[in-house]
């Protein structure tokens, strides 16, 4: 069977007293892509990561590695790379020492063991930086060096757990893109924790956003985006335009959406336009009741009394004649494509039935 070749967790459990830290997860890991663990803190992400990993045992449910079980395989049996926020590189021993030593753990040769490293040193930038010690080293660098050093003995799989979230702003822009080209490279399962949706997207093909301990959504950028499975998601994701209830109920009417019971409604904003002056079918008046200009967009407050509640519509100066002001009145045009019906949010407690979700294809399917 080809699932047979994945990495794959059914029905894991681990509880910690009566909170359940991971609740019946199933998930399903290509060889050669990389999947991200996407959620909010104490969502359960790391915790899941370290069950892959060996460093905890589940309380229930089974890991399988290319069609082995090795749920109760000792970590140090399982030889999988980790890279862990913190770095936790040797201090004592310089950039070429500290990617080599799971390899020297391997007794490999000398000459085998200075060509992986000078190759490795190439892949993640830090040629002709082997003989620097690791205090000398920007935290970029260090971060690079941990990367490669968890990738040395050519591990079957490796796990990231939150690798940049010691670093600043903008040097997690850059080195996200620069795992992504690694990662590329290597062929081995790759599974990689964050709670920074633009670097889960910027990394993996696939990404499983984590709610509660359980799996609430797994697909790939587009797939999250366009079609979250719940409110919940869709918020979490950045989607600020979603209703419930009775407000749902009277956009929806507006907008000619049918919603059934229990389901909630989502408006695109990216697909919809502010037009100065009259507009066609489609539109609705709205009223400027907070503007904020973060460098070259516009976040705009609206209130559309037809709807009687309030949008969030961001965009660019260049599609006002003249700068939005509080009071200001526009018309929002509408496409029918811009509308989302959605799940409502259902509370996921700690106990009981969880969203089980397969990374193929990015399907999901509840079960009680």
């Amino acid at each position: 069977m080809p699932d047979r070749l994945d990495l794959r967790l059914r029905s894991l459990t681990k509880r910690y007293g009566r909170t359940a830290a991971v609740a019946d997860v199933d998930l399903a890991i290509e060889r050669g892509r990389t999947l991200a663990l996407l959620g909010p803190s104490g969502c359960g992400k790391s915790t899941l990561l370290r069950l892959i990993a060996g460093l905890e045992r589940p309380d229930s449910g089974t890991i399988t590695l290319a069609g082995t079980d090795i749920t109760n395989l000792p970590a140090q049996k399982r030889a999988f790379g980790v890279v862990f926020q913190d770095f936790a590189l040797f201090p004592h021993l310089d950039v070429a020492r500290n990617v080599a030593f799971g390899l020297v753990e391997q007794r490999r040769q000398r000459a085998a063991i200075a060509a992986r490293v000078a190759g490795l040193l190439d892949l993640v930038g830090l040629a002709g930086l082997g003989t620097r010690r690791v205090h000398q080293l920007s935290g970029g660098q260090q971060q690079r060096v941990a990367l490669a050093r968890a990738l040395a003995p050519e591990p079957p799989v490796l796990l990231l757990d939150e690798p940049l979230s010691n670093l600043d702003e903008n040097l997690r822009q850059s080195l996200a893109g620069e795992i992504r080209e690694v990662l590329d490279r290597v062929d081995s399962y790759a599974v990689y924790v964050t709670h920074d949706q633009v670097e889960a997207f910027s990394i993996a093909e696939q990404v499983a956003v984590m709610r509660a301990g359980a799996i609430r959504q797994v697909g790939t950028r587009d797939e999250l985006l366009d079609q979250p499975r719940d409110a919940w998601v869709a918020r979490f994701l950045g989607h600020e335009n979603v209703w419930e209830g009775e407000k749902a109920s009277r956009v929806a009417e507006w907008a000619g959406v049918l919603l059934e019971e229990g389901e909630a409604l989502l408006l695109r904003s990216d697909q919809v336009s502010l037009l100065e002056g009259e507009a066609g079918r489609g539109a609705v008046e709205a009223s400027v009741t907070r503007v904020e200009q973060r460098g070259l967009q516009w976040h705009l407050d609206l209130a559309i009394a037809r709807w009687a509640t309030s949008v969030r519509w961001n965009g660019f100066a260049r599609e006002f004649s003249a700068s939005p002001a509080v009071g200001d009145t526009f018309m929002l045009a509408v496409p029918r494509r811009a509308w989302r019906r959605l799940a409502a949010d259902r509370a996921v407690g700690r106990g009981g039935g969880r969203p089980r979700a397969m990374a193929s294809g990015g399907r999901t399917s509840d079960r009680g």
